[in-house]
């Protein structure tokens, strides 16, 4: 049985850090594993998208529409985009924050209203305020690991692995804060 987890934001939101991290605690529980990474245009905060495919044995990194069983979104314009993805049953992690692309700043397109709320009527979500939550912790750059940990909860792999994972990951200097952020979200998916 293969696991299917996508992970869509805008550039610069450490979509493919998170990636990273997937990837080695999925490698640590002994699972077959495929990256795949579509940049977009990400020096110019466009869309990034991630798949990470894992399971006894996996055959190609891309997952096919309505097969993710978790979608991660770092920004909720991001989550509409790519909510096609997501299998039935699949669960949805939100970051409820707004980043207006080129076209909504040049006045060509307006950003849509109620994001979240459309989404939550087909879909099963959690959102998050993980922005705000990682200024609470004091460093706002941590926040995609506040929406990971919620999402981490809809996988099968044990906190203390993931704190692991997470430690051999990130850059030595935010070990700490990159743990702590987590867990902030760890403990708020329960």
């Amino acid at each position: 049985m293969t696991k299917n987890i996508m992970i869509v934001g805008v550039g610069g939101q450490g979509t493919l850090l998170t990636s990273r991290i997937l990837g080695g605690i999925t490698r640590k529980a002994g699972y077959d594993v495929k990256l795949s990474e579509v940049h977009g245009m990400a020096q110019r905060g466009g869309s990034v998208v991630t798949f990470v495919r894992y399971g006894d044995r996996v055959a190609e990194p891309i997952v096919e529409e309505g097969q993710a069983d978790v979608l991660i979104a770092f920004e909720r314009l991001e989550a509409m985009r790519y909510a096609h993805f997501l299998k039935k049953d699949g669960a949805m992690v939100i970051n409820d924050q707004r980043i207006d692309p080129i076209t909504v700043v040049t006045g060509a397109a307006q950003y849509p209203d109620g994001i979240v709320e459309k989404l939550g009527e087909s879909h099963r979500i959690y959102t998050v305020d993980a922005m705000g939550l990682a200024k609470e912790l004091g460093n706002a750059k941590v926040f995609n690991i506040i929406v990971l940990g919620i999402a981490a909860q809809h996988m099968d792999f044990s906190k203390e692995d993931w704190l692991e994972v997470i430690e051999k990951t990130v850059p030595p200097k935010t070990v700490e804060i990159n743990k702590k952020a987590f867990l902030a979200g760890y403990e708020r998916g329960n």
